[in-house]
């Protein structure tokens, strides 16, 4: 039998695909495998190269298996659906995910430790937080509608709305039991907000304890969450070659369609961890609603932008060079200064 150089695995809750494959990449074996056969499994197999999914539970057992020696390769997605030969099941994934290995070109995802995804759910847990508060507010807002109470939005007014529900006067124009109703979502939008607080003192705390992100806070737009953002769910920085492929794996550069020499370029690609890039334009736009208000600098880039194209377009703008400047100043080690205005 020929030795195994590649396995490719396809992972899930508790039954697996091994697809073995040799240097020429034939076919070695194919096996079905049990969550709790796996690492057994693996253990009695020489050292090679163990290719998976960047998907749920991945970096885990990339690991683990990396404890066992192997060279462990995490793959995304969308990079090994090409390889998939016509229908689907566990054996076509794992031999996809195999083949898709031993392409010289592949591109690969970075293993997570176990820290970096502990502070990974730090943003997870505050998002997941930030739309239950949003929802619940939503919720209110609708609710109390139908009484004829109206608040415009924002969370400020929907408080002061909950807080008419404890005066008398007002509150006996509602049925006992919308009341008791309009009581539980309001404390519960209590508790959240205060959760919310925590968690941000928590990102503050951290942020001002690294050095890498007091670095960051120093780009104008990036504050303790965006800083502690990009540390924890971005792979090393020095996996980008330059500034321009960590913009391209945020999703903020175009998206080319280009053929016969013609270039044609869209909308941003969305691509890659839309956490940080949700917070890079947020940050982006919040510079730019400054600069609308105040004005920009003098012959800065920034205020030629305005002049010519839309506040929301130049706030992706300003986001993506801000993806650049985060890459230069992590790679450099410096802090940020602001480039001189150009002279008309």
């Amino acid at each position: 039998m020929s030795e195994v150089t590649t396995i490719g695995l396809d992972i899930a809750k508790t039954v697996f695909h091994a697809h073995g494959a040799d240097g020429m990449g034939r076919m070695v074996f194919s096996r079905r495998l049990t969550r709790a056969k796996l690492l057994d499994f693996f253990a009695a197999q020489p050292a090679c190269t163990i290719a998976l999914e960047a998907c749920g539970g991945a970096h885990h057992w990339a690991r683990q298996l990396t404890h066992l020696g192997h060279d462990v390769r995490l793959i995304p997605p969308a990079y090994v659906k090409p390889f998939v030969k016509r229908q689907k099941n566990d054996a076509v994934d794992a031999e996809a995910i195999c083949e898709a290995a031993q392409r010289p070109g592949m591109r690969f995802v970075a293993i997570k430790t176990e820290e970096q995804q502990a502070a990974g759910m730090v943003f997870r847990t505050r998002d997941l937080l930030v739309r239950q508060r949003t929802q619940l507010i939503n919720a209110l807002r609708g609710h109390l509608t139908e009484y004829g109470w109206a608040a415009p939005r924002g969370r400020a007014q929907v408080l002061m709305l909950a807080d008419l529900l404890d005066e008398e006067e007002m509150a006996s124009s509602l049925p006992e039991a919308a009341r008791a109703m309009f009581k539980v979502m309001v404390d519960h939008l209590y508790r959240l907000d205060a959760q919310i607080a925590d968690l941000d003192r928590e990102i503050e705390r951290r942020a001002k304890a690294d050095e890498a992100a007091r670095r960051l806070m120093t780009i104008p737009g990036i504050g303790p969450i965006a800083a502690t953002a990009i540390l924890a769910l971005a792979p090393p920085i020095e996996t980008f070659a330059k500034g321009r492929d960590f913009a391209a794996w945020l999703g903020l550069t175009p998206r080319q369609h280009s053929t016969g020499g013609k270039q044609r370029l869209g909308s941003i690609s969305k691509m890659g961890e839309r956490t940080i890039r949700r917070l890079l334009i947020i940050g982006g736009s919040s510079v730019v609603r400054q600069a609308s208000r105040r004005g920009a600098p003098a012959g800065s880039w920034l205020e030629g932008m305005l002049a010519r194209k839309p506040r929301m377009l130049v706030s992706v703008a300003l986001a993506n060079k801000m993806a650049r400047t985060v890459w230069a100043l992590l790679t450099k080690k410096e802090d940020y200064r602001a480039p001189a205005p150009v002279a008309a």
